[in-house]
């Protein structure tokens, strides 16, 4: 038996040293997370009712506004619990389930930026075969073998965190759970836990990252080859809202990392709220970039709200 077993519930954390000013801190946060659900709400609402947006690439920017809404509602009830009301207990159980999607949906979010990049190679070196390789069947074969990725390279991290023992401090280090603050709680041998999430971000991250910046080598050599300035530009104006997501989301990523590995000394707080950039910077940033890049969103957003104005 493990001494001093505790079944008792983890406690999170808000931002430590800051607790008097929670409730101030929990303006920006619920502005942010406002945002986000009617931003990325708004695109799921648009490509779902206007018809000149059934294409390729918008459904995997349905599939890219569903993920980050689901990021969102899986970090920030508990976040904001912490910051309204001091409510820093959260159940085994709960706290595994919420690491198990924070986790997982970070592995979709990048492959569906994977698939994105896929659909647009295709649509500059054969737009004339664009809609008879990307058929509705090829988006949702995509869209499930991404979400598979996501969901079920997970289970094997998650799984052990039900049967270890916690017999340390329940204290977690931020208002939401994450696999690699639990973990570490656990009083038994960690060494799959600690060597698979490794393995697992350069099969993923990493390796959809290179295939990106690969893409859009090719991408970019195609476009040098169109004779007219204009055709060029164009063709580039239609990867410049997947660019800049694509940065958003592996900046963040990095930025994320590097405090992690090598901010050490850097001040606590600063570590944690590179954590909440991490989560809610993506998921704020994305549907803005769409709105302002993409001239069928702009288009359909004034159809919507010109129909609301007649109404």
């Amino acid at each position: 038996m493990w001494p001093n077993i505790s079944t008792a519930p983890f406690l999170l954390t808000g931002f430590p040293g800051l607790e008097a000013a929670h409730h101030w801190i929990s303006i920006p946060f619920f502005a942010v997370y406002i945002s986000v659900l009617l931003g990325n709400g708004t695109l799921l609402c648009l490509i779902k009712d206007d018809h000149s947006l059934h294409e390729p690439m918008y459904y995997f920017l349905a599939m890219l506004a569903g993920t980050d809404l689901m990021v969102t509602l899986t970090t920030m009830p508990t976040v904001m619990g912490v910051l309204w009301m001091n409510h820093r207990e959260i159940s085994h159980g709960a706290c595994f389930l919420q690491a198990y999607f924070i986790h997982s949906l970070s592995i979709v979010e990048s492959g569906v930026l994977l698939a994105m990049a896929y659909d647009r190679f295709i649509a500059i070196r054969t737009p004339l075969r664009y809609n008879s390789i990307l058929t509705n069947s090829w988006v949702m074969k995509a869209g499930l073998g991404v979400l598979m990725r996501g969901f079920l390279s997970l289970v094997p991290p998650i799984m052990p965190l039900y049967w270890f023992p916690y017999c340390r401090s329940h204290v977690l280090s931020h208002a939401f759970c994450l696999h690699q603050d639990v973990m570490k709680l656990a009083c038994a041998d960690i060494t799959f836990n600690r060597v698979y999430p490794v393995i697992l971000v350069a099969l993923t991250f990493f390796l959809d990252a290179l295939i990106i910046l690969f893409s859009y080598i090719l991408i970019l050599k195609m476009v040098m080859g169109i004779t007219s300035g204009e055709e060029r530009a164009k063709a580039l104006n239609t990867c410049v809202s997947h660019i800049s997501c694509v940065l958003v989301f592996y900046i963040t990523v990095i930025g994320l990392t590097f405090i992690h590995r090598f901010g050490k000394h850097a001040p606590r707080v600063v570590r944690i709220t590179m954590s909440y950039v991490y989560f809610l910077f993506p998921p704020f940033m994305n549907p803005i970039i769409y709105s302002i890049k993409t001239k069928q969103i702009q288009r359909s957003i004034l159809r919507l709200f010109s129909a609301h104005s007649r109404a």
